[in-house]
């Protein structure tokens, strides 16, 4: 068993929302939620450049997400509404750390997405400032990302009021709803926020 398998699987509390992860019996639930939030979420989702969607097949993506989890690659959750029963906590969205890199360079990125009726009320930033923590306090990770299109005005507004640096354009950074598309890049480092992201986001 290695050093990320004892760190694998994790579910993280907020005060008004829980990071768990995703689970294979999740997929009608997150299907339905996809399908009703299609129109909010096309314009941002992620493409392959040879045409194929993402994801081909649920289970196949929370086995993949999970097997790179455990290998300390990725940190894959949902976010759900907790509830006196955690199984049943309904998914709202969806967060996940990707590209972690180790050695020196010690940093990840954050893309995540929320449903449009829960747009808004503040649950996105919050989910976003428990991962933050979680990889800094935690894991011990150095740095994070999220990169964002310059068009997508509620996410620039999100990393604005999280205290994100802005460090520029990157052209033709991902491939988005079938075509390449620019994205803005901004970071946090851990000292910047010795007292964790959570704790200056409810200070707000």
């Amino acid at each position: 068993m290695s050093e990320f398998d004892r760190q694998w699987p994790v579910s993280l509390q907020g005060p008004r929302v829980l990071l768990r992860p995703m689970r294979r019996r999740d997929k009608a639930e997150w299907t339905a939620l996809r399908r009703a939030n299609a129109d909010w979420l096309t314009p941002w989702d992620a493409t392959l450049p040879d045409g194929a969607g993402y994801p081909a097949n649920f289970s196949a993506m929370v086995s993949t997400q999970n097997r790179a989890a455990r290998q300390g690659q990725c940190l894959p959750w949902a976010i759900t509404l907790p509830s006196l029963h955690v199984r049943s906590a309904p998914i709202i969205g969806q967060l996940t750390v990707s590209t972690i890199a180790w050695g020196a360079a010690r940093s990840g990125s954050i893309g995540y997405w929320i449903d449009a009726q829960h747009a808004g009320a503040g649950l996105t930033p919050e989910a976003v400032a428990v991962a933050v923590d979680h990889c800094f306090l935690t894991m011990g990770l150095h740095r994070i990302e999220i990169n964002i299109r310059p068009q997508n005005a509620p996410s620039l507004r999100l990393v604005e009021k999280l205290g994100f640096r802005d460090e520029g354009l990157r052209k033709d950074f991902l491939h988005i709803n079938g075509a390449w598309a620019d994205h803005q890049s901004f970071a946090l480092t851990a000292p910047e926020i010795p007292r964790g992201l959570l704790a200056r986001w409810l200070q707000r």
